[in-house]
């Protein structure tokens, strides 16, 4: 069996450069939520020095001198191009586990294993042309393998510009290039991690390969020991073409500017609702139970803080918008305090259910609510935008909405958006 890794490179940033040419080759940073921190870097920018997750306020001098051009988060945008991306990856295997929103792995149980680089640059070549991202290829005996292949395609640790097959390295090759790879570089080995085997004498790839698996488990954990056996090419990590369901769905932002009032609360909380509530009926589940959470900023030390929550159980399991909306505000008003500057709400949906196979009640309260109804809204908001259908209570101006002062257009999802060629 072998799997491929296929990694769009700095994706969100490639993204936007495919409608827009112009940002080829300059320096390009993504900010998160209300344009808060980095969360995607151009090469140009990496060479910099930035790092993923620093504050953009902090980066202004240095954008300032080098020309860095900071965009808005642009999840509409990402999300679509990733799915053409997987669509076409989908044709070159009928094995396929979406890893992330730019990673998927595919498998290649069967194929011939001289063809598997072959394949591997055609990918490249095809993805780049028909959606145009450009994507590195890592290819191994086992997942854990295939992932850090794709790590050495990126950084060209091989030769391999943009396509890594351990499979065409000699058992010399893989060891020299193993023992100049850091430990932190395998799937699943954080920083924290990595001290912790330093202190061990664990430092490179090969020496966690080497280690002795069962004093990695007794030391660690199954988890550890099973990368272990992964790293010497023994699969333990099966692909998961079907997504498992979620156990809890949450949804929460932080305001783009400080809410006071209980009515603009609910609206938050309203459409934060609507947006788990879509995600599980996506899934095919009910929920038991829905917790609302309301906080100020922690940081701020000018102003009064408070933070409290409150889950409310369901009398009924159910995927209805309207009824866990209720539910949703009903525990909104019970922790709300007047007097604070809120900075960030949310919910969660807890207690979650296959639909079809909950427990019956044998004396209902409510109805356990309006399938047909969600079926009309969740097209309607699929087919022309979210938020074509939605209940009163989300409000119309929002004026607690993130910040996206930066945001580039639509391109593919709204028609207002579409580029134009004069």
């Amino acid at each position: 069996m072998s799997f491929a890794l296929v990694d769009g490179n700095n994706f969100y940033v490639s993204c936007e450069r495919v409608f827009n040419p112009r940002l080829d080759g300059r320096p390009v940073v993504v900010l998160s939520n209300n344009d808060g921190c980095v969360v995607a870097r151009s090469a140009e920018v990496r060479a910099l020095g930035v790092k993923m997750a620093d504050p953009w306020f902090k980066l202004k001098d240095l954008a300032r001198k080098h020309g860095i051009l900071a965009l808005s988060s642009n999840y509409t945008l990402y999300a679509d191009m990733s799915n053409r991306m997987m669509r076409v990856l989908s044709t070159y295997s009928p094995e396929q586990e979406v890893y992330s929103i730019d990673e998927c792995f595919l498998g290649f149980d069967g194929f011939p294993a001289a063809a598997l680089p072959v394949i591997g640059e055609r990918i490249r070549q095809q993805v780049r042309r028909w959606v145009g991202i450009p994507v590195c290829v890592g290819i191994g005996a086992t997942k854990t393998l295939a992932k850090l292949a794709n790590h050495c395609a990126k950084k060209d640790l091989a030769g391999s510009d943009g396509v890594c097959d351990f499979g065409q390295l000699s058992e010399s090759e893989l060891d020299a290039l193993f023992g100049r790879i850091e430990v932190g570089e395998v799937w699943g080995v954080g920083r924290r991690l990595s001290e912790r085997l330093a202190s061990l004498g664990i430092i490179t790839v090969r020496d966690l390969r080497n280690a002795d698996a069962s004093m990695i488990r007794d030391a660690f954990s199954v988890v550890l020991e099973r990368t272990v056996m992964e790293l010497r090419g023994v699969s333990c990590l099966a692909l998961e073409e079907v997504a498992p369901a979620k156990k809890q769905i949450m949804s929460s932002r932080t305001f783009g500017a400080y809410v006071h009032s209980l009515p603009e609360l609910e609206e938050a909380v309203s459409t934060y609702l609507a947006r788990a509530a879509e995600k599980l009926r996506r899934q095919r589940s009910v929920a038991g139970a829905v917790q609302v959470y309301i906080r100020t900023n922690p940081f701020n030390e000018t102003h009064p803080q408070y933070q409290q929550g409150l889950t409310v159980p369901l009398t009924q399991v159910t995927s209805d918008t309207v009824r866990l909306t209720r539910a949703a505000l009903w525990g909104l008003k019970r922790i709300y305090r007047p007097g604070y500057a809120y900075q960030k709400a949310g919910v969660m949906l807890m207690d979650l259910y296959p639909a079809g196979q909950t427990q019956g009640v044998l004396f209902p309260t409510a109805s356990p609510g309006r399938p047909a109804l969600m079926e009309v809204i969740d097209r309607a908001n699929a087919r022309w935008g979210r938020g074509t259908l939605k209940l009163a209570a989300e409000g119309v101006i929002k004026p607690w909405q993130m910040k996206r002062e930066r945001v580039s257009p639509a391109y593919t999802t709204r028609w207002d958006d579409l580029p134009r060629v004069s």
